[in-house]
């Protein structure tokens, strides 16, 4: 898939999270099918596009239900010029190289405490880290994310390079799923 071939616009009405947590106001969007499919997979993937002509690269998020959704935050909002209520223009491509991902405090510290594991991190590809990462992120509990990180140090330890078991589109293990929207006014 080239980047080209993925690249998609669509309008789309900017959601309020029923449940934002703590902190900014922000908005989201659950993709069309038709631009996700254009996508080169169904978990998260890096892409960078426009809203109302403002430029942005962000990580979408997949919503369990074969496509995905974008977080847009309040900064990205006010640039745009959008609120929340309002149906905006988007323009996304997939990047041509996924970015390398950020590795959280707690699995780089387990890492860096293995070196069979950090190795064969190290060997891994970009998407592999980001699915490794995803899966750790998406444990609900903190004893499940602290199995999870003891798990992958050992899988990758014995040179394992893909988590297995985990389905990074969530439509078979419906682990992920997009916000639930607030009743609109």
């Amino acid at each position: 898939m080239t980047q080209k071939s993925s690249r998609s616009q669509f309008d789309a009405q900017l959601l309020r999270p029923a449940e934002p947590g703590d902190g900014d106001a922000w908005a989201f969007v659950v993709l069309p099918k038709a631009a996700s499919e254009k996508l080169p997979r169904r978990g998260r993937v890096t892409v960078e596009g426009q809203i109302n002509d403002q430029y942005f690269q962000m990580l979408l998020e997949p919503d369990g239900q074969k496509s995905h959704w974008l977080k847009i935050n309040e900064q990205l909002l006010k640039k745009a010029g959008a609120s929340i209520g309002d149906v905006v223009t988007f323009t996304l491509i997939a990047v041509e190289q996924e970015p390398e991902p950020q590795i959280p405090p707690d699995l780089n510290q387990a890492l860096q405490a293995r070196a069979e594991a950090l190795a064969t991190w190290q060997d891994t590809t970009t998407i592999a880290r980001l699915d490794w990462i995803h899966w750790i992120t998406s444990a609900k509990q903190a004893k499940t994310r602290s199995k999870r990180i003891i798990d992958a140090c050992d899988m990758l330890s014995s040179g394992k390079k893909r988590v297995c078991c985990f389905d990074p589109s969530g439509y078979y293990s419906k682990v992920f799923s997009a916000p639930r929207a607030a009743d609109q006014d």
